[in-house]
């Protein structure tokens, strides 16, 4: 392979070094050149087929169309040159089909406009890219299913504010993971119809150019690309793209969210959580000993890139009045992008989650570090019902700054006040100090997401 052929890619979803870092083979293959010019011509010639089935072009036209519009035979320097100059590639695109189809040729693109190709081809790129991203969530739901049910009961500290909270349990941590995955999904299945839609409208979204013809060509071609039919023409309403790329952004913010929580607690302090080992992995140039979270690196990157993305494709909703004098074309940047760095921010959580370290002794440890303070509300509550909940605050509050000043557990603070062994023995105060016996409904929690997941996937 010589140096020029190797090395063009600018940006990471094409780099030989970082496009399986970032996007997925293929989710790439779906958005590359090649695809695309494809669902052009998948567009052209459907518009064809419908139109010789409502009796606008002749049948044998239609045939033809079908029959020579290849792919094989586009002479693609010729076509980005002509696309240069044109600033869109569809009408170059024609100049080829039409020399393919002879005299057939001349029916090539009837009564359709640039954005009516175009529109239609990115609208079969998404409907088969949301199937990807689909698959990729089922996936990614059912491990995080099996961690939840895994460790329903393994109890950790769970934190606000980045300080030890209250306790929680690792499945409950992972259940919460699980629904937002299940909500994303149904969030998918709903937003297909939107989006799935042929669009044919002429050039200024009427079908003036067909006469009373053109709704059932509209119709007609939809059925050929298994698209649904919009109410209206979207050449300038782009809600439906637009929902689309923030709905990645969504599924990407949630892996960010998981991203986040696997690095903090993979560090050194924490070393509750690490990635799978695979050895080279993670390592650093310099220090032997570093294991980096790589993967939930690489997420935590794709959702910021997408919500860029996500923000950028609503504002190209602001379009001006029947054809938009730019905001279209940053689709054409923000789509594709989007789409692979889902797909590469999935791959990962994949791996990621897939083969997840859980250190539940250290968890454990973890836990203890407090040396009972994190179960602070759990004695206040148990004392409360025999002395007030006010005076029972009031006790803890003062035992807990003894072991804040002096050191020691908070049932041995607790075991040397009178108000306290007055009501409770040792055994009590133990119980009521032990952080595993404070985990609340977080076990249940995990039961109700598994079963409500299993719901949705049915």
């Amino acid at each position: 392979m010589s140096f020029s052929s190797a090395f063009t890619a600018s940006t990471v979803v094409d780099s030989i070094l970082f496009r399986d870092a970032f996007g997925t083979a293929t989710m790439r293959a779906l958005f590359s050149d090649h695809a695309l010019i494809q669902r052009y011509i998948d567009a052209e010639v459907a518009l064809a087929k419908a139109e010789a089935r409502v009796g606008v072009i002749p049948e044998e036209a239609a045939k033809i169309i079908a029959q020579e519009s290849k792919i094989e035979r586009i002479d693609f320097d010729h076509m980005r040159h002509e696309t240069d100059i044109v600033g869109y590639p569809i009408l170059p695109l024609v100049h080829q089909l039409v020399e393919m189809c002879g005299d057939a040729g001349r029916y090539v693109h009837w009564g359709a406009t640039t954005q009516d190709i175009m529109d239609t081809a990115v609208a079969l790129q998404v409907r088969d890219a949301l199937d990807v991203v689909e698959a990729d969530i089922r996936e990614l739901r059912q491990i995080l299913s099996n961690l939840a049910i895994k460790y329903r009961d393994t109890p950790m500290a769970g934190r606000t504010h980045l300080q030890q909270a209250l306790p929680v349990t690792f499945g409950y941590k992972a259940a919460i993971w699980l629904a937002m995955f299940d909500r994303h999904q149904q969030r998918l299945a709903e937003l297909r119809p939107r989006v799935a839609v042929v669009e044919f409208a002429g050039a200024a979204g009427t079908l003036a150019s067909l006469g009373d013809k053109g709704f059932e060509v509209q119709k007609a071609m939809a059925e050929e690309l298994n698209l649904g039919v919009p109410a209206t023409t979207w050449h300038v309403a782009r809600d439906g793209f637009a929902e689309t790329i923030n709905l990645l952004a969504l599924v990407t913010g949630s892996l960010g969210k998981i991203a986040l929580d696997i690095m903090i607690m993979a560090s050194t302090e924490f070393g509750e959580l690490y990635e799978p080992f695979v050895k080279g992995r993670g390592a650093s140039s310099t220090m032997p000993q570093k294991r980096n979270p790589i993967s939930s690196e690489l997420m935590l990157a794709a959702a910021k890139a997408v919500r860029q993305h996500a923000g950028l494709m609503v504002d190209a909703m602001i379009q001006d009045f029947e054809r938009a004098t730019g905001p279209w074309h940053a689709e054409w940047i923000a789509i594709p992008e989007s789409f692979i760095l889902t797909a590469g921010a999935l791959h990962q959580a994949k791996f990621a989650l897939g083969g997840l370290i859980v250190d539940t002794d250290r968890m454990k440890t973890n836990l203890g570090i407090s040396k009972g303070l994190i179960v602070a509300e759990a004695v206040m509550m148990g004392m409360a019902p025999l002395i007030g909940r006010q005076q029972a605050h009031d006790i803890v509050y003062d035992a807990c700054r003894a072991v804040n000043e002096k050191g020691g557990t908070l049932a041995e603070a607790l075991s040397t006040m009178s108000e306290v062994t007055a009501h409770f023995d040792c055994a009590t105060i133990d119980r009521l100090t032990d952080p595993a016996n404070y985990l609340g409904l977080a076990p249940q929690m995990v039961d109700r997401a598994v079963a409500l997941s299993r719901e949705t996937n049915a």
